[in-house]
């Protein structure tokens, strides 16, 4: 906190050495950083992607491009966190993308663990998170200083093409994402190159002032406390930064009751839907910057979380086997929630679930949502599929 006091006392005309002082990344840490960085962008221009299920076409890496701070040149001193976004032939449009987006991420998650020059780095932390759109993370060091370096793989559809960045996309472009019909932000990636080019060749005071809002956001903001509320638990009461990464509280939680399993932190916003929340990402990137409640659960590979949103809009998280019958969903949520298993009604994308058939059967798959109803007096015991 002494450096954004000192920043107070700071006149105008003297901004850009505080910037330059304090602020900027060291040359040197930065070209290490970026040494790490550029094995990762190699690795991806020269791995083959052929042999995944609807990937049997040749497969090339059109671009590879540096996104957020490190991208677009706004970079903070000690600012690791670096996330690039992979075009990729096999994307012809945004709703082919779509379709194969989650294949191509395990395909490339595949090829990592098997990357003698990513495990020479220091490879941890690989895992395939959820968000908007999904991706792969992962946790690499510098060679020379040992620097955690936090990186983030997105493919996507190149859909503005070599075209000229500083010229305005053609309309047909918004067309067809329009009809693409994806969640908000899940095609954003497409568009990176536009923003990168926006802030990358902004005068050098621009850069300087996005640096001195950021570092003001990090040091003025307040902690907040975190009620973590585990079933057949007493809640656990943490005091957390909103902008350090959310891995930390799990880690601060690990600590604390000693949990072997799978960590899931999920988060809901009234009337809102239950999501996952992403270990790399941090509780502002959520929008969370007050007091609030996470569910926490546990999970045992090959257990999956499900959500079951309830009557009054709000929801559980569960941890279930796909191969195990809902009416043992069923029964967790008797004893959490009250409500007989024999009163529940259960259904997942229009259908309704029946007793006796698998999870797995209905294509349920981890942090997907359930909605859960009372059963009206004189309803069938066994309702049809």
């Amino acid at each position: 906190m002494a450096l954004a006091q000192e920043l107070y006392g700071v006149p105008a005309s003297r901004l850009d050495s505080f910037v330059a002082q304090w602020l900027q990344p060291n040359r040197g840490w930065k070209e290490e950083v970026l040494e790490a960085v550029r094995t990762v962008e190699q690795f991806l221009r020269r791995e083959n992607l052929q042999g995944q299920r609807g990937l049997d076409q040749e497969v090339r890496v059109l671009k590879v491009v540096k996104v957020g701070s490190f991208g677009n040149g706004t970079v903070l001193r000690s600012e690791a966190d670096v996330e690039l976004v992979v075009f990729l032939s096999c994307f012809r449009s945004f709703r082919e993308e779509a379709k194969y987006h989650q294949a191509v991420l395990r395909l490339i998650w595949e090829k990592v663990w098997q990357c003698q020059d990513l495990l020479d780095l220091g490879l941890s932390d690989l895992c395939m998170t959820q968000g908007s759109p999904n991706a792969l993370t992962f946790t690499i060091q510098t060679r020379g200083t040992a620097v955690p370096i936090n990186v983030t793989i997105v493919p996507a559809y190149r859909a503005l093409g070599p075209s000229v960045l500083n010229s305005q996309p053609p309309p047909e472009v918004y067309v067809s994402l329009i009809k693409a019909c994806g969640y908000p932000g899940s095609f954003s990636p497409s568009f990176s190159e536009l923003q990168r080019y926006f802030v990358k060749h902004r005068p050098t005071k621009v850069k300087s002032l996005l640096r001195l809002l950021k570092h003001w956001y990090q040091q003025s903001a307040r902690d907040i406390q975190l009620t973590v509320e585990q079933w057949g638990r007493s809640d656990l009461m943490l005091w957390v930064n909103p902008y350090e990464p959310i891995k930390k509280v799990k880690e601060k939680i690990r600590q604390s009751r000693g949990s072997s399993g799978l960590q899931r932190l999920s988060f809901q916003e009234p009337g809102g839907e239950r999501q996952l929340l992403r270990s790399h990402c941090s509780w502002a990137y959520y929008g969370i910057f007050s007091d609030t409640r996470v569910c926490l659960l546990d999970t045992v590979s090959p257990e999956i979380q499900v959500f079951v949103k309830n009557p009054d809009g709000g929801s559980h998280a569960y941890a279930a086997h796909p191969s195990h019958f809902v009416r043992s969903l069923k029964e967790q949520i008797e004893d959490r929630q009250g409500l007989h298993r024999e009163q529940q009604r259960l259904e997942f994308r229009g259908h309704v679930l029946q007793d006796w058939f698998d999870l797995g059967y209905y294509g349920i798959q981890d942090s997907d949502t359930l909605v859960l109803s009372e059963k009206r007096a004189g309803e069938p015991l066994f309702p049809p599929c």
